[in-house]
């Protein structure tokens, strides 16, 4: 939640998810940013995807080929993140040209990432690519 809060991104959450959105953890993790952020919910995949029919979209994914870093991002595009468990399913993936699935270079041997510390990495680079529009 401070993450979206602090870079003006949104939060869009696909039903069905793996925790609660007014759990109490959720609140505690959001502090008082929760009000600050502006966080969307779908019942599923594709009604998402109908808002995003004019954005670039990303898989972001650790079968991903092309490096997160090899791409002019733009404002608009939007990111698709998976479970931390298990990530993008394949038909999900399978949807994206190869060059639209991307990833964080890791150690050989590496399984995968922290997913919020992932996301971070993703809107901080896409941001100041963009010269940090908006910030003060």
């Amino acid at each position: 939640m401070r993450l979206c809060a602090n870079s003006g991104c949104q939060l869009h959450l696909i039903h069905p998810l793996g925790f609660e959105i007014d759990d109490k953890r959720m609140r505690r993790a959001g502090l008082d940013y929760i009000d600050k952020s502006l966080v969307r919910e779908y019942p599923d995949y594709a009604t998402c995807l109908k808002n995003f029919s004019a954005n670039r979209l990303f898989a972001c994914s650790t079968k991903g080929t092309t490096h997160y870093t090899e791409i002019n991002y733009q404002a608009g595009d939007v990111f698709i993140f998976g479970p931390e468990t298990r990530g993008l399913p394949d038909q999900v993936l399978n949807s994206f040209s190869k060059n639209h699935v991307l990833r964080v270079p890791m150690l050989e041997g590496s399984r995968s990432m922290n997913l919020s510390n992932t996301v971070a990495i993703f809107i901080f680079e896409a941001w100041r690519q963009n010269e940090f529009l908006g910030a003060r």
